[in-house]
């Protein structure tokens, strides 16, 4: 049996768009897959009856308290130990469930992830993988994408190794394409540390690393499927791109092409190097964003992404 642990307590709009997600993704898991709902047990079963959903199709770990987007992540998470957050990542740790998602306060997220499953022994640093699309069927790795704004050469180097397992594993690339986000294709360009970071990749054995790429080859399939920068550059792309969406839709209503750049449709980002399948969403993620959270939680785990990591950084 899987069980995929989700935060209803966490978002803009929780617990309701949570729960109504959690109700549409049911009809996307496996008969031996299983939703566990960690929040407010009334107000999910209240919700559960509204959406007309068996609430026998759940399990419900009754939480008395919640992290609030505004609270300080590393002292809500400890004085907060009856939260949606906390209980998750207790249940995590004890392997009670097999991943943790949630669209609550990202700090909490990354202090839970740190403090409680604590990330894989030759990490440097964890970072949070996003998404860009390229074409109608593909989709280009990015990270950083926020967690870490300053990198050193060392930690990009990594973040190579831990993108290209991550397209191998999960996104079914056989041997990724993995690619430094400059301000040029040529060796010598960059700041220090691309141009750091790019000596310790140009002869590595660890990935299949191609070189710089600039800004205009982001959104092709050309150059790379794993795209590597900073978190500082990286979240500013990502944003980018989700933008993108809501100025194409509003000129393009129709265009079903633009929906590949709806970020609802991929649902969250997954924390790469640490222990367990942990996944963050966006605080205002809507029933379909928090399904597709699910759905990504879920394909995390089958893959045995975790394992696969543990054991490149042995």
């Amino acid at each position: 049996m899987i069980r995929i642990g989700v935060d209803a307590m966490g978002g803009d709009y929780a617990p309701d768009a949570v729960v109504s997600g959690a109700v549409l993704a049911l009809k996307h898991l496996n008969a031996d897959e299983r939703i566990v709902l960690f929040g407010d047990k009334t107000r999910i079963l209240k919700i559960l009856v509204r959406e007309n959903a068996n609430p026998d199709n759940f399990e419900i770990v009754h939480c008395s308290e919640v992290i609030e987007m505004a609270d300080n992540p590393s002292k809500a998470f400890a004085k907060k130990t009856d939260s949606s957050i906390a209980k998750g990542f207790i249940a995590l740790a004890a392997s009670q469930i097999d991943g943790f998602a949630s669209a609550g306060n990202t700090g909490a997220m990354m202090v839970g992830a740190f403090m409680a499953i604590k990330q894989i022994p030759g990490v440097i640093r964890p970072g949070i993988a996003g998404f860009i699309p390229v074409s109608d069927n593909k989709l280009n790795l990015i990270l950083d994408v926020g967690l870490n704004p300053d990198c050193r050469p060392d930690v990009l180097y990594q973040y190579g190794k831990l993108g290209s397992i991550y397209a191998q594993q999960v996104l079914g690339i056989e041997n990724p394409r993995v690619a430094l986000l400059n301000i040029g294709e040529e060796e010598e360009k960059g700041n220090l540390v691309t141009k750091s970071a790019f000596e310790l990749m140009k002869d590595s054995t660890d990935f299949n690393f191609v070189g710089n790429i600039e800004g205009h080859h982001l959104f092709h399939d050309k150059k790379t499927d794993v795209v590597i920068c900073d978190g500082f550059v990286g979240n500013v792309v990502i944003k980018e791109a989700e933008t993108f969406y809501h100025l194409l839709k509003k000129y393009s209503p129709e265009n079903k092409s633009i929906e590949r750049f709806n970020s609802e449709n991929y649902g969250g980002t997954p924390v790469l190097g640490v222990n367990k399948p942990v996944i963050v969403a966006h605080g205002a993620s809507s029933p379909v964003a928090i399904m597709n959270m699910i759905k990504q939680t879920r394909e995390v785990i089958v893959s045995g992404l975790c394992d696969r990591l543990k054991q490149a950084f042995m």
